[in-house]
């Protein structure tokens, strides 16, 4: 017979489950690199055996915590998917921290993890290379959606004001510094939809 999980968290079913939520809190607080795949397996309380069986490498981990976050719509992307919100709003809705009482202030997870895994080849660098290219394509699509003449150019310039105001969030620990790449936002918009 299998054992279940407790409701104080204990080992049994959900194992994968809580190696993720695990990996999720020590990423956010140490960073990848800095976590060990031991720390996470104490943490999520896990074997390691349980732990290599759900994930084989660190990488498998780190892949599936960040396609975890993807689909939970906790990234500053998910924004551009709703339909409840208006192409325009959608976009500005990227200078708006998903978690503005988080704390530590950690910015984009997809950045965090390619300069974690600075290899251009490597899985993890891959994969959130994958993410910001989807990000362009989505901001692309709303900004086409919007009028724009020259989608590309300034989906690319709304991407970059994105991701470096995430980046300024993270590094001077303000979770709602990107108001100040917003301003400049409604300025391209404003300015690329003129006439």
């Amino acid at each position: 017979m299998c054992a279940t999980t407790t409701a104080s968290g204990g080992r049994g079913r959900g194992g994968r489950e809580r190696i993720l939520a695990a990996a999720a809190r020590l990423f956010a607080v140490q960073g990848i690199n800095a976590t060990g795949m031991e720390q996470v397996a104490e943490a999520a309380p896990v074997s390691k055996r349980t732990l290599y069986a759900h994930f084989r490498t660190k990488s498998d981990l780190v892949i599936a915590h960040l396609q975890d976050l993807a689909s939970s719509g906790a990234t500053l992307e998910s924004v551009l998917t709703r339909e409840d919100i208006p192409p325009r709003e959608r976009i500005l809705g990227l200078f708006d921290q998903p978690a503005p009482d988080a704390v530590p202030v950690r910015g984009c997870p997809f950045i965090d993890a390619a300069a974690e895994f600075p290899d251009p080849d490597s899985t993890v660098h891959s994969y959130a290379r994958e993410q910001k290219l989807r990000m362009v394509g989505l901001v692309t699509a709303l900004v086409t959606e919007l009028g724009c003449r020259e989608p590309t150019v300034l989906a690319e310039q709304l991407v970059t004001l994105a991701d470096g105001a995430a980046s300024r969030a993270m590094v001077l620990g303000e979770a709602d510094y990107g108001r100040h790449a917003r301003t400049a936002a409604e300025t391209l918009l404003a300015h690329a939809l003129a006439g």
